[in-house]
């Protein structure tokens, strides 16, 4: 259990905290609710661009690591689908120096024509590397596109191309900026053997000054129901051919999520997993296999994905995939295989509570989520699930109707 506490400040930034005083460290955890789901089609990459800049400094501080540094801390970031979140970790002495930093660039960042030329480089550099260069690097972004024709999980964080970095102008970043990074649109959470009260004390001190912007975000379009199974096929130069199989399923707050987050662990949890022994270990089909759900807060995506050894073909493993799916729907799980599961993820879930920096973090999220309280009622959810759940969800979910199929052929 982690036990929290949260208030609204006048200028609409939520706080929560959490004392930890078992730790001598302190989490300063902040999370913008802006990702790439909230980026224009003609405009992405935007959001993981400010990722970049929210570390080049404000008119205060020109350089935002060295009082970290001096502080005895460590910072990080990362841009997801649904959130951008920034992470300080330092003793908890210093707790001031890490919100004094994060409510300055809050406000105050100091974003130049020079700076936003030097991170757009290094973004599309990014880009070119991970995606464009590497083998398998579009695959995800093939997928996506694939399986997404309206919603913005289309794309990827890092953007549908790097020309839209390129393009981008000033005055496009300050107003993406202005638009998103502001009390009302963030979250503050906070983890450390402090006194509850002094931390929402500090946190009016730092942020309780910042101007409240009443804006409100623009809507982001719902992805029709697919009706039809889609597929593509592409050849690229890598090593071995790839089966991915992709279905649509609910979002994060739905009952679903529990059990579509079980069922991927009954099939690809380890050398002991469905998939694993009977694809790759009996049949000698792959040479990896995986099954997993994206975990988005819009309705996500369920996903086959396997490499093929030499002298199989993709409709092998297409149909080695309807296999297993044809047993989930049809046939109950044993109760020793589903507990194993389900005891791991409670022994995963017991042990990231014990870090300092996955409590801010996790507080951050679920409140962003919309329900806070699920921070401690996962593990319980997740042991609600039953085989008829199981069952159910293959039946609804991983229909022909509601696939997508992407296969990277090797040249």
């Amino acid at each position: 259990m982690i036990a929290y506490t949260k208030k609204i400040l006048d200028n609409g930034l939520t706080v929560a905290v959490n004392r930890d005083r078992n730790s001598k460290l302190a989490a300063v955890n902040i999370l913008y609710k802006v990702g790439s789901r909230n980026e224009r089609s003609t405009r992405t990459g935007f959001a993981h661009l400010f990722e970049h800049l929210m570390f080049r400094g404000t008119c205060r501080v020109p350089n935002f690591d060295q009082p970290v540094q001096m502080a005895s801390g460590e910072n990080n970031a990362f841009t997801c689908n649904d959130y951008t979140d920034f992470y300080i970790t330092l003793p908890s002495a210093n707790i001031e120096t890490a919100l004094w930093l994060e409510s300055d660039r809050m406000e105050g960042l100091h974003i130049t024509e020079e700076k936003l030329a030097t991170e757009k480089k290094v973004v599309i550099e990014e880009f070119r590397q991970r995606y464009l260069n590497q083998p398998y690097g579009d695959q995800n972004l093939l997928l996506r596109d694939l399986c997404y024709k309206q919603h913005p999980y289309r794309w990827a964080a890092i953007g549908l191309t790097p020309d839209h970095i390129a393009e981008a102008t000033l005055d496009d970043v300050q107003e993406f900026y202005h638009t998103h990074y502001h009390p009302s649109n963030a979250i503050l959470s906070i983890s450390a053997d402090l006194d509850e009260e002094e931390m929402f004390r500090l946190a009016e001190k730092w942020f309780g000054g910042i101007e409240h912007r009443n804006i409100t975000p623009a809507p982001v379009p719902a992805e029709p129901a697919q009706t039809e199974a889609r597929r593509l096929t592409v050849e690229r130069d890598v090593p071995a051919t790839s089966v991915t199989v992709a279905y649509h399923m609910s979002d994060r707050l739905s009952k679903d999520f529990y059990t579509a987050d079980l069922i991927s662990d009954l099939l690809s949890g380890g050398d002991s997993s469905r998939l694993y022994m009977h694809l790759i270990k009996e049949q000698k089909l792959l040479s990896s296999v995986n099954a997993y759900i994206t975990g988005d807060m819009d309705p996500g995506l369920f996903i086959f994905t396997g490499q093929l050894l030499p002298g199989i073909t993709p409709e092998q493993v297409e149909e080695a995939f309807r296999r297993e799916i044809e047993i989930l729907q049809t046939t109950p799980s044993d109760a020793y295989e589903i507990d194993k599961v389900k005891n791991k993820f409670e022994a995963n879930t017991l042990f990231g509570e014990m870090n300092v920096m996955n409590k801010a973090m996790n507080i951050g999220f679920y409140e962003m989520l919309g329900d806070i309280t699920l921070l401690n009622r996962e593990v319980e959810l997740y042991r609600a699930v039953s085989n008829n759940d199981i069952m159910d969800f293959s039946r609804r979910i991983f229909r022909k109707e509601n696939s997508s199929t992407l296969i990277y052929q090797a040249k």
